[in-house]
Formats: C-alpha cells, structure tokens, sequence
C-alpha cells in the first residue's frame, strides 16, 4: 500500500451489523479524497477509526507512513480531526483556545503564540482573537475549530462533514480554507452530505455503500458511468441539421428546433470523433453543448438510494 492514506480490507461490526465489509482505499499526498454515501454506509466510523478514536476489527492502514495498529501515537501526531460538531470552548477566547491546544501538543510557549497569531490571520479570525468563540458566527467556530486541530503542523487531515449547518457563504470560506491546506501539501479526507462540495473540492471520490466502496474515480469519471451523457448540436438550417442527423445516424427531434442530441459518454475523445465525422462530412455546427449527469445521479445510480439532502427532507 502507498499513499498518505492506505486502508486494505479495513472491517468493523456493531454486534451482528456489518458497518464496514473490506474497505479498500488510498489517497495520494497532498491531495482531497471526498467520502460520499447515504446515512449509516460507514463514513464517520471511517474516519474514526482512520483517528484512532475506534479499533478495526481487521484490516490493514498506514496513515503518513505509520501503521495504525503498532504505531498509533505515530499516527496521532501526525494527524488532525475536525467531526461533525464544533470542540471549541466558548470559556475561552479564540486565542486562548488556540494557546491551550499549544499547551496540550507540547508546543512551546513562543512557537504555540507564533502559530496561534499565523492561524488566526490565515483563517480571518485575527479580529475575533480576543472574544469568546460563543459570540461567532457558525462559519467561524468551524475555521477555530479547524485551526485547532492544525496547531500540531499535521500532514494528514480528516474533515467529517465540516460544513454541515453554514450558509453558502460560509460554507465557500471553508472551501477556500481546505484549498489552501491542499497547496501547502496537506492530504485531505473529507466526508460530506453536500454533493456540490465533493464536486468542487475533491481530487477523487469514493461512494460507499453498505461498508463497501461501490465505485471510486474523478467527478467526471463518475458522472460518466451513469447513462444520460449527450452533445447538443445547433444548426443554423435545416439541411445542415438533416446531413448532420444522416452522417451521425441519430433521428431528428420532431419539434421544429435546429437541434441534434447524440448520446455519448461525455468524453474528450468521443467529442474529437463526432467533431471529426461532421468536419469529414463539410457540416458546419453553430453550438456545441456537453451534457453529463451530475453527482446526484451518481449517488441515486451507485447506491440506489434518495439522496442525503433528499434523506434529511
């Protein structure tokens, strides 16, 4: 196994429920790996196992190069952990909870203010320092919160549905925090209920399914495997648009437009060919659009289930 996270055959049981069946991943340094899947398919025990907060009752993981099992301060060290519920104290201000986090990791005293005051600026709390974290806004107890767990310099980071509960704006200010944790080298393993956050944010997807890992690839990649892909062809005439129909072998629409729509996958090369057999033909297209489904047809496709934003409806 390689990566900075590996996990092979990872399975853990409640009593006779099965939580997690042979959980196969590996998520390259300096990269975001989004965890996708409905309630209850194993994402947060994911994660808390992956933190040592739960044994596994098998498998195989290293995270940042230290296996779980025999090395699981190694593991500590090197990790930071935000879940689904903010950990501040709201007795203490910003700073201080920064300052406490420094105190509890053995950071000294001059290193644990130098990085508490560069945490603050980084996540826009610099002028909220000195007040308590129950005067904040949602968005800002998540980034103090986040900050929190940074203190120790980790390499390897897991967010268990970090923006539950923000509004739009706050939830793309978290957004813009783990973009720049990515470009500093930090790998990311994010779990989420939010498909538009995975589509931005993640370099490659998983969805689990009842502990299983039921498919894994790019946003793109993913959204290819569902049936529904076509290109949108516009046409300035009608004999444009019946020799394009003729050279593709596509039926015309029968509702007087200009348009053709010819299936496909989405992909690259199929676009070059179909550009290509209309070029041979001499037809000239007046509009191109791409249309692929999007993540929630792949959750719907993969797991056969309603969606998590339909789930909490």
């Amino acid at each position: 196994m390689t990566g900075a996270i590996s996990v092979s055959g990872l399975r853990k049981s409640f009593g006779p429920k099965v939580v997690l069946d042979g959980l196969d991943l590996t998520v390259p340094e300096g990269t975001v790996f989004a965890l996708l899947g409905p309630n209850g398919a194993g994402k947060t025990t994911t994660v808390d196992i992956l933190s040592t907060l739960t044994p596994a009752d098998g498998g195989e993981v290293r995270i940042a190069g230290h296996d779980l099992h025999r090395e699981p301060d190694s593991v500590r060290a090197s990790i930071a952990l935000t879940g689904q519920f903010s950990a501040v104290d709201d007795l203490l201000t910003g700073a201080e909870n920064l300052r406490l986090m420094a105190d509890l990791l053995h950071v000294g005293r001059r290193e644990g203010h130098r990085r508490a005051a560069d945490l603050l600026a980084r996540f826009d709390l610099a002028d909220a320092a000195g007040r308590v974290p129950s005067t904040y806004s949602g968005g800002m107890r998540r980034r103090l919160d986040l900050a929190m767990g940074l203190m120790g310099d980790p390499r390897v980071v897991f967010l268990d549905e970090p923006t539950t509960g923000l509004d739009p704006r706050s939830r793309r200010a978290m957004w813009d925090v783990v973009r720049g944790l990515v470009a500093d080298g930090v790998t990311i393993l994010l779990t989420t209920q939010y498909l538009e956050e995975a589509d931005q944010l993640a370099d490659r997807i998983g969805v689990l399914d009842a502990g299983r890992l039921v498919a894994e690839g790019t946003a793109d990649e993913l959204k290819r495997m569902v049936p529904g892909s076509h290109v949108r062809l516009e046409f300035t005439t009608p004999g444009h648009l019946a020799r394009a129909a003729q050279a593709l072998e596509v039926p015309l629409e029968d509702d007087g437009g200009l348009a053709l729509e010819v299936p496909g996958d989405g992909s690259v090369a199929t676009l070059k060919s179909l550009l290509a057999r209309l070029d041979a033909a001499g037809i000239d297209v007046a509009g191109l659009t791409v249309h692929t489904p999007d993540l929630d047809d792949v959750f719907l496709a993969l797991t056969d289930r309603p969606t998590p934003a339909e789930v909490s409806s």
